[in-house]
C-alpha cells in the first residue's frame, strides 16, 4: 500500500486518519469555542478533539446541574417565579458548579489559541499525513462529503451527522446522551400525545429539567457535524493536491507570476 503512515518523523502533523475518525488541527475562532463551552461545558473541548477532557466536563455538567436543580431554577426564572427559583437551588452544589464552569470556558479559549499556533507551524512544515486506514473493525479514508447532509442527519437524531463523516467517538457520545435525555425528559411520550391531540397530557408528562439539555445538545451536534465536514473537505483537497503534484507535475514546472502566457 502506497498510503503514507504517520510514523512520528514530523515535528507536527496537520491531521491523522484513524479507525475512530479523522483528527486534524485547523484555524478556529477562540470566541466561538469559548461560547460553546459556555453553552455546555465540554462542548468546546469536543470541537477541538480533546475528547477525554470534553467527556469529563460534560458528565460533570450533567451530574452537578441535576443535583443543583439549575435547569429547574432557570425555568422558574423564565416564568418570572424568582422566589421558587431561589428555593429549588441547592447552593452546596452551586458553589462547586461555578469555578469548573468558568474553567471550561477559559481552558477551551486558551487551548484554541495554542492549537491555532500549532496549525500555523504544521502548515509551514507541510509534512505528509495519512489519508486511508484499513483495520479488522473499520475503514476510514479522506473523502468529500456534503455539509448540508451532515446537518440534516444531525437534526433527525444528534450523532448521526458525526457517523456520516466518521467521527465515531463524538457520535457514540452524543447518541448515548441523546437517548438518556429523551428517556429522562419523556420527550418522545410528549410527541406521541401531541400526535394524538392530547396537549394537556403532552405538557404534563414532560420533565422540563432534562428537556432543557436538548437545545445545547442539538445545537452542538449540528454545528460540529457541519463544520467538521467542511474542514474534512478542505483536508481532502489539500491531500489530493499534494499527491497529484508529486506524482504528475513536472519537477521543472514553474508558475511565472505577473507574466502573461502567450
Amino acid at each position: 500500500m502506497q498510503n503514507y503512515n504517520n510514523d512520528n518523523t514530523a515535528r507536527r502533523y496537520k491531521a491523522h486518519v484513524s479507525m475512530l475518525g479523522t483528527t486534524q488541527v485547523h484555524l478556529r475562532n477562540p470566541y466561538i469555542i469559548a461560547w460553546w463551552s459556555a453553552a455546555c461545558p465540554g462542548f468546546g473541548h469536543l470541537l477541538l478533539s480533546k475528547y477525554i477532557r470534553g467527556y469529563l466536563l460534560f458528565i460533570w455538567e450533567v451530574i452537578v446541574n441535576v443535583q443543583t436543580n439549575l435547569n429547574l431554577a432557570m425555568i422558574y426564572s423564565f416564568q418570572g417565579k424568582i422566589d421558587m427559583a431561589k428555593e429549588v437551588l441547592d447552593t452546596r452544589w452551586l458553589l462547586i458548579y461555578i469555578p469548573v464552569y468558568l474553567f471550561a470556558i477559559w481552558d477551551s479559549y486558551r487551548t484554541t489559541i495554542d492549537l491555532n499556533k500549532v496549525y500555523i507551524l504544521a502548515e509551514r512544515e507541510n509534512h505528509r499525513y495519512n489519508s486511508f486506514v484499513l483495520s479488522p473493525l473499520e475503514i476510514n479514508y479522506l473523502d468529500k462529503r456534503s455539509p448540508v447532509l451532515a446537518f440534516i442527519w444531525s437534526l433527525f437524531m444528534p450523532g448521526l451527522g458525526q457517523l456520516y463523516i466518521h467521527r465515531i467517538l463524538t457520535a457514540a457520545f452524543v447518541v448515548i446522551w441523546a437517548v438518556i435525555f429523551f428517556y429522562q425528559s419523556h420527550a418522545l411520550e410528549a410527541v406521541t400525545f401531541l400526535f394524538l391531540g392530547e396537549i394537556q397530557n403532552a405538557t404534563t408528562v414532560l420533565n422540563p429539567e432534562w428537556l432543557l439539555f436538548f437545545p445545547s445538545l442539538y445545537g452542538f451536534a449540528t454545528y460540529d457535524s457541519y463544520s467538521a465536514t467542511v474542514e474534512n473537505n478542505k483536508l481532502y483537497d489539500k491531500e489530493q493536491r499534494t499527491y497529484l503534484k508529486a506524482q504528475y507535475q513536472d519537477p521543472e514546472f514553474k508558475i511565472l507570476k505577473g507574466q502573461k502566457v502567450k
